[in-house]
């Protein structure tokens, strides 16, 4: 069984940030990268509003440069989960499926996951036409009709992206106005390919082993109409990866994990950093703010640990 200074669950930009700024600090390092080595991060086509890249930099390249990174300074990155974890001893012990890791600190950078719609027709039709990813699956609809539900930053990028492929994006939203940032709707309600369709909502996703189009309602008039598309790409948020911790961190109503502002969570020792904490600005920017944060906190409690017993804990360090 391995042990570290630092554990780091999750390799989105955040964990990966927190692995850089923690083997700069001479930690020894571990980052169990989950099921996707990149997080949400690595699926976004084009990134435009990180500082220094303003030749516009993808999600995949940006996550290889911060492996990369990571790995030049002597962080073990390895591909696999976290299936469990025992806070109530320390070390902290972290399983997978394939072994055990104990860590004297605990950066968990697990991320959120797509959000669903939880209509008739969705669960049945994910990988047959219902997608979380236009990057990953656009190409399968090239000179086809697709649909974007939302209304956010994300929502409106993909539809952007996908209109490059495909013959017609609708963008469907709830709302009579985008969130997105200002620049991106201009671009969607300019493009020739995309129509928003406003204060309307998706009440079923219709096919027989694939989708064949949606059940629609307009939320002003409750008007029902059937939209005839190929494929329809959810964009309407993002629920906190943290079933591992019920029961062992504080968290909120929602599900985040609660900490203060510098990473700490409910148990010392143990810090969070990126979407599955991160309330106000969800964004590539404060997710990897927060991960240089935990792994800088990270360093500060072990330096406490040096000749004295763990804050907060009665047994051996």
């Amino acid at each position: 069984m391995g042990e570290y200074d630092v554990i780091i669950l999750g390799a989105g930009p955040a964990g990966l940030t927190a692995a850089i700024y923690a083997t700069r600090a001479a930690l020894k390092t571990l980052v169990l990268t989950g099921n996707l080595l990149g997080g949400q991060a690595a699926l976004t086509t084009e990134i435009e509003n990180y500082p220094g890249f303003p030749e516009v930099i993808s999600g995949p390249e940006l996550t290889q440069r911060l492996q990369k990174q990571a790995e030049k300074f002597g962080a073990e990155i390895v591909m696999e989960e976290a299936t469990a974890v025992d806070l109530g001893e320390h070390p902290f012990l972290v399983r997978t499926l394939a072994q055990a890791y104990r860590g004297k600190t605990l950066i968990v950078a697990t991320g959120a996951s797509p959000r669903r719609l939880g209509v008739p027709g969705e669960a049945e039709l994910i990988g047959r036409g219902v997608s979380f990813c236009a990057t990953c699956d656009g190409y399968f609809f090239r000179d086809r009709e697709v649909a974007v539900v939302g209304g956010g930053d994300s929502a409106v990028k993909e539809a952007l992206f996908l209109a490059k492929l495909v013959r017609k994006v609708y963008l469907i939203h709830r709302r009579d106005r985008l969130r997105a940032e200002a620049v991106s709707q201009k671009q969607v309600l300019e493009h020739p390919r995309i129509e928003v369709l406003w204060n309307t909502v998706v009440t079923e996703i219709v096919g027989k082993g694939a989708v064949e189009g949606l059940r629609l309602r307009d939320l002003r008039t409750g008007a029902e109409a059937f939209l005839k598309v190929a494929g329809v790409f959810i964009y309407i948020g993002h629920v906190p990866n943290t079933a591992l911790f019920q029961g062992k961190l504080a968290l909120d109503e929602e599900g985040y994990i609660v900490t203060d502002r510098a990473m700490h969570t409910s148990v010392p020792g143990v810090f969070a950093a990126g979407a599955v904490q991160e309330r106000i600005l969800d964004q590539l920017v404060t997710a990897v703010a927060t991960g240089a944060i935990a792994a800088m906190e990270a360093e500060k409690f072990l330096a406490q640990l040096q000749g004295r017993g763990h804050p907060g804990w009665g047994g051996k360090t």
